[in-house]
């Protein structure tokens, strides 16, 4: 009996598999476009005007100098409500938006991964066993026989040597594409948290304008009830009594129409945070100083925002992505060269798959050069430099609109501080207009409808600071995100 050596194959096996590593790594050219980053096609500066607007107010916009930049404030710093950080934490837990970004995140890593396996040669093991009848008729012996094969072996299947770069722009490709999606779901966090610090604080004021109209209609109401107990006994006319409910139910239905506002309000702030609130809904609209807080962050310079901006770096990356694919575009017009290889042990017993003399082999390289394919890969060639071309005017669309996004916040800036004083003011006039015709009423000296009306514009004045302070209020977080702030 033939004793049993060690498989014969196994050097050769391993130096195959040495040189076709080599093979790939010395295959590290790529035809693709050198990269280079697009202009920024805006100006050089934000089109701030709070010079100007500063000389116009009286009372000082913060100074910028005196606050960190955006992006390196933190969300929890940036907004001291307790219960909108709660709101907010919440929300990068169970916002469904977020959840998906990231397992786009998790689609576009196994993608990659995918592609860069065709970078390394794949070996597989196989083990095989065949049996075949031959009739007595086929056989040389004149009976029937059944052979039989065992085997083993190990091989490598159609591995594509990249002298060309075209596996490796591939790679490329997608390495970019994980990327930009990697930056689209910190693009998407900072959204999500200045959509829901906008909608908490909208829910608020909703909520103060509704306390409002309340007081308003029962202050009214009871005016009313007077006047309809002087117009009992003659003290006053039809006509005031009318007017005096006509503004009663004006009133009343602005406190209804502020509830169901309220109500939807907290209604999308459900949806934004992606679970029902742990608590009844609290908190106030930021005070004056709060507000200034808020509004003191430094713009900086538009450049800035290429390495701020999540949703900038991924425009980038697709930018990248495409400027790869060109390169395996024109790889695709070179040949293609592969390689087959495999090495084992066959044997007609399965005792003797490793006998002396068992070992077989095989190698089959291929070589593939395109003649004719009907203009094919002249119009993937083409179409990869459309793509990236698009993928400039998307980066460049992209850059523009972060331009303007800061440049409207600043804007608004710059001149809704002093609005929210000037609306104060009218408030406050109307109410002592109000104390005044009140007086005058009182003595006989000024009618009802001027009343009435006093205590109209009053409430519409109050109506329209708690608009005004919103609006500072979401154009500050407007900025803060603009300027990439919102992902820690």
């Amino acid at each position: 009996m033939t004793k049993p050596v060690p498989f014969a194959g196994a050097p050769r096996a391993a130096l195959l598999t040495a040189a076709l590593l080599g093979a790939s790594l010395l295959s590290a050219c790529s035809m693709a476009p050198t990269y280079e980053r697009p202009a920024a096609p805006v100006a050089a500066t934000f089109p701030s005007d709070s010079a100007g607007a500063a000389s116009r107010t009286s009372v000082p916009l913060p100074l910028a100098g005196n606050a960190r930049t955006a992006v390196d404030t933190g969300w929890r710093d940036y907004f001291t409500d307790q219960r909108l950080q709660s709101l907010i934490a919440a929300s990068l837990e169970n916002n469904r938006d977020l959840r998906t970004a990231v397992l786009r995140i998790e689609e576009a890593r196994a993608l990659y991964n995918v592609q860069s396996a065709d970078r390394l040669p794949n070996v597989n093991a196989s083990f095989g066993e065949t049996r075949a009848k031959t009739p007595a008729f086929l056989s040389s012996t004149g009976q029937t026989t059944i052979g039989k094969r065992y085997d083993i072996g190990a091989s490598v299947s159609a591995f594509e040597l990249d002298f060309f770069g075209r596996v490796k722009s591939l790679n490329d490709a997608a390495l970019a594409s994980y990327l930009a999606t990697e930056e689209a779901r910190s693009a998407a966090q900072i959204a999500l948290v200045s959509q829901v610090a906008q909608a908490y604080y909208t829910e608020r004021a909703y909520a103060e304008q509704y306390a409002l109209a309340q007081q308003t209609y029962e202050a009214r109401a009871r005016t009313y009830k007077l006047t309809q107990q002087r117009a009992e006994v003659g003290a006053s006319s039809r006509l005031d009594l009318r007017s005096n409910e006509t503004l009663m139910e004006t009133a009343r239905a602005s406190a209804l129409t502020l509830a169901r506002q309220r109500a939807q309000a907290e209604n999308a702030l459900t949806l934004l945070v992606g679970q029902p609130p742990a608590s009844a809904a609290s908190g106030a609209m930021p005070t004056d100083a709060q507000l200034d807080a808020l509004n003191a962050l430094p713009e900086g310079l538009p450049s800035d925002l290429l390495t701020r901006r999540p949703d900038i770096r991924s425009a980038e990356q697709r930018l990248k992505s495409a400027n790869a694919n060109i390169g395996a575009a024109r790889a695709a017009f070179f040949p293609r060269i592969s390689l087959t290889a495999a090495i084992g042990s066959s044997s007609p017993s399965l005792h003797g798959l490793f006998d002396s003399g068992s070992g077989s082999w095989s190698f089959a390289p291929q070589l593939t050069l395109p003649i004719f394919d009907a203009g094919r890969n002249s119009a993937n060639l083409t179409l990869s430099e459309v793509r990236k071309n698009i993928a400039v005017a998307d980066y460049e669309k992209t850059i523009q609109t972060a331009f303007r996004e800061v440049a409207d916040a600043l804007a608004a800036r710059d001149y809704l501080g002093e609005q929210v004083n000037a609306q104060r003011a009218v408030q406050e006039a109307q109410a002592d207009r109000l104390k005044l015709l009140q007086l005058r009423f009182d003595n006989g000296v000024a009618s009802t409808l001027d009343v009435l009306d006093a205590q109209r514009e009053l409430f519409s004045a109050q109506q329209s600071l708690v608009q005004a302070r919103l609006l500072r209020t979401t154009t500050a977080i407007d900025l803060y995100r603009a300027l990439g702030g919102g992902l820690r």
